[in-house]
């Protein structure tokens, strides 16, 4: 039992490794964690909308004048959350130069190029009755749905302009005393020209043979499947249950799902905020601020949980000095004091919660929203919003009462496991 325990861990640990290192996982988790805020920013406009200028639910219905300010939260909006296919493409184009060793801003620009080569030009638009088309970007292009082929076409686009710098009978030299600047553009065109042909040219043919875009394509086959497994309870709780076993193995167990996770909740927030927008019900239950105000509550593996837990039941004073320590940095969400200092890192004794909690937390949030009572959120909170303020900002009055059951639950399954250390410290001593 203890070879094959050994060789599991040696397993995932390897594969920890492997996703940390791959360069594509890594250029996009990069990517979405510089974008992240911008999503958040977003989706406080849509709140700052509600409160300050809805003329039936915000200050507007007191300051008339105040619902002229409504464009410009429109504004941020679109420019964070409707048009997000664009900075992210733009954002793996960076990261991919720089591991490729390339000009960085102009290896973005041509994954860009390259995807808006791929995505239609052209939106429907009806004048007087008519419709007739338009020069334009559709809203599925540019936004979440155009996320997983947008990541796609960077990463290949990248490559390949990439393998192309790399050749350098193809590059036009200029002599020494050309500025930098100059010169690298001439070295850069014809990588630009090749890179910007193919890509184009196998958008159209696809066109052409299936009379759908790429995007389109994508989006139905790939993307949406995965963001319905992901918002499904067998779906959810086992990634974040993969999530805690990386931590328990004292990997940054988020930081690994990352690539999977980031693009699937920038799709929900994103497709909530749009459905309140039309006036419908918001229905995607996962989200960033979701995560933040349930998923990891207190920290990863409900650490919150456990550190009640400890100063209630435990008779050790080493664990009540690591959860008082913890205590406050959890109300915040920062789980590293207690996973480190405990530590959680290889306890046996504390893996099952430890490593459940999350799981059972998502079950619990999708719960709670599947029988009407917590709406979803269309608004994302930061990380390190502290406890109830989080999940009120979020998701209101409803979300502070889940959020405490959470908690709640969290402590109970810890319990038996402290009680049990409690005994184990007795043994020791004896």
């Amino acid at each position: 039992m203890a070879k094959f325990s050994e060789k599991f861990e040696d397993g995932l640990m390897l594969v920890a490794e492997k996703v940390d290192d791959n360069k594509y996982l890594g250029a996009i988790k990069n990517a979405f964690t510089t974008f992240m805020p911008f999503i958040i920013v977003g989706s406080f406009a849509t709140l700052f909308n509600t409160l300050l200028c809805s003329t039936t639910t915000g200050l507007a219905a007191f300051i008339p004048s105040l619902a002229s300010l409504s464009p410009a939260f429109t504004a941020i909006n679109f420019a964070t959350l409707s048009i997000m296919a664009l900075p992210i493409v733009f954002l793996i184009g960076v990261e991919m130069a720089r591991k490729n060793k390339v000009p960085e801003y102009i290896c973005a620009i041509a994954c860009l190029a390259g995807y808006i080569c791929v995505v239609p030009q052209t939106v429907s638009v009806v004048v007087e009755g008519a419709t007739a088309a338009a020069a334009g970007l559709p809203g599925a292009a540019i936004g979440a749905q155009g996320l997983f082929i947008g990541m796609i076409v960077a990463i290949l686009v990248s490559e390949l302009f990439s393998a192309l710098m790399k050749i350098e009978k193809i590059k036009i030299k200029m002599p020494a005393s050309v500025p930098h600047a100059i010169a690298q553009s001439f070295n850069t065109l014809v990588p630009i020209l090749i890179t910007l042909v193919v890509t184009s040219v196998i958008g159209t043919v696809f066109h052409l043979m299936t009379g759908s875009y790429l995007n389109n394509w994508i989006y139905e086959v790939v993307q949406a499947p995965l963001e319905a497994v992901f918002q499904s309870p067998v779906g959810a709780i086992a990634l974040f249950t993969i999530a805690q076993v990386f931590w328990f193995l004292g990997v940054h167990g988020n930081m690994i799902i990352t690539p999977i996770r980031n693009p699937l909740i920038a799709s929900a927030i994103a497709a909530n905020i749009a459905a309140a927008s039309a006036g419908q019900i918001p229905n995607q239950p996962i989200t960033y601020g979701s995560l933040v105000s349930f998923i990891v509550v207190g920290g990863a593996g409900l650490v919150l949980s456990l550190v009640i837990s400890l100063l209630i039941f435990s008779k050790r004073d080493d664990e009540r000095a690591v959860a008082k320590l913890g205590f406050v940095p959890a109300l915040f969400g920062i789980s590293e004091p207690v996973v480190f200092g405990l530590p959680l890192v290889l306890n046996v004794t504390y893996a099952i919660p430890f490593i459940l909690n999350g799981g059972i937390a998502t079950g619990l949030l999708l719960f709670f929203t599947n029988i009407g009572f917590l709406p979803c959120n269309i608004v994302d909170v930061p990380f390190g919003f502290p406890v109830i303020v989080s999940a009120f900002v979020g998701h209101g009055w409803q979300g502070v009462v889940v959020q405490l059951i959470i908690i709640a639950v969290g402590a109970l399954v810890y319990t038996p496991f402290v009680l049990m250390s409690n005994k184990q410290a007795k043994k020791e001593l004896n």
